[in-house]
């Protein structure tokens, strides 16, 4: 037996969420067999959870985007029993039964090997939001965005993304200007390692077709007017990085930014990025991160914390990450 998160839909499709004790014989038939050690709740999962998103695709579900764990029984060629592993994407918690549970059963080539220099607590610390923002980061670089180049904008700089995203700029050497509807959180994300602190209401209004020129590139995980108004705002030949929809799925914009400033829209898929590329991803994060700081970013829940957790998170007050010790 094993615990686990249970989402289940009634006659009226309303979501239930139950913390249930779970057999191993109703696992699904997969290759790879994991003890989980920790997971993660993110934003797409607390939607899961409480059902005012439609993200999953079937029931029941085990929610849960993310998680690393030891390998019990493997039938992959990749994996071996005591092998150490993460997961994040693949439509785990989705489609597939995800993280939020102590075992789980998952096709071989959604694992990643966990980096040697990273510890599973920080792997999960980091999760979808840093690998998010990693690839954010990589898609600037890829762009020709160096420091030298001018300030970065992180928006939506208070969540998983935004947070760590500021963490990884700073490192590599990037001015950082983060914007929040959070005031009381500046000093905090000054102490993270941004050089500005902007409000969000100057972006989430309609955007004129071009603005004044305010950074080279930006990381946005907010989408909607925000996005638009990144945009008008970018210097010639900068680069913005799109990861999220928070504020909403369109985008009323102008394609004055993209033909008269030559500005380039990278769109972020982290859910079903090649092996190579994830396993990049992860070693850089394992190589650039200070895993002390990002420990100050997290606070732990026990799964049975999670299904309250999901309502604070999308209520907007929680800060950062959290970490689910799934065997508390």
């Amino acid at each position: 037996m094993f615990q686990a998160i249970y989402l289940t839909q009634d006659d009226h499709r309303a979501t239930h969420a139950t913390l249930e004790q779970l057999d191993e014989t109703q696992l699904p038939e997969r290759e790879v067999w994991v003890d989980v050690e920790w997971s993660t709740l993110n934003y797409k999962d607390a939607l899961a959870i409480t059902g005012r998103g439609k993200i999953v695709r079937q029931f029941p579900m085990v929610p849960g985007i993310d998680l690393v764990g030891v390998v019990r029984e493997s039938a992959s060629s990749e994996y071996s029993a005591g092998d150490r592993v993460l997961l994040n994407g693949w439509s785990v918690g989705e489609k597939y039964w995800g993280g939020l549970a102590q075992q789980a059963r998952v096709d071989g080539r959604w694992l990643t090997p966990l980096p040697p220099e990273l510890r599973p607590f920080s792997a999960m610390a980091l999760g979808t939001a840093g690998y998010t923002a990693m690839l954010c980061v990589q898609a600037l670089e890829r762009q020709g965005i160096t420091p030298e180049r001018g300030p970065i904008l992180v928006t939506g700089a208070n969540g998983g993304v935004g947070s760590i995203a500021i963490v990884l700029l700073k490192q590599a050497g990037y001015q950082v200007i983060a914007a929040t509807g959070r005031s009381d959180q500046r000093d905090a994300l000054l102490a993270l390692g941004a050089s500005e602190v902007i409000d969000r209401n100057e972006l989430n209004q309609p955007a004129p077709p071009l603005g004044k020129a305010r950074w080279a590139g930006a990381i946005d995980s907010v989408g909607s007017h925000t996005l638009a108004n990144v945009c008008a705002h970018t210097q010639e030949d900068g680069a913005v990085a799109s990861c999220g929809l928070a504020q909403g799925m369109d985008f009323p914009a102008s394609v004055a930014p993209f033909i008269l400033r030559g500005v380039t829209l990278c769109g972020i898929n982290s859910v079903t990025r090649p092996a190579s590329e994830r396993q990049d991803a992860w070693q850089r994060l394992a190589r650039d991160i200070d895993q002390q700081q990002l420990a100050g970013l997290t606070h732990t829940i026990a799964l049975n914390e999670t299904i309250g957790a999901a309502d604070q998170l999308l209520a907007g007050k929680v800060r950062g990450r959290i970490v689910v010790d799934v065997n508390r």
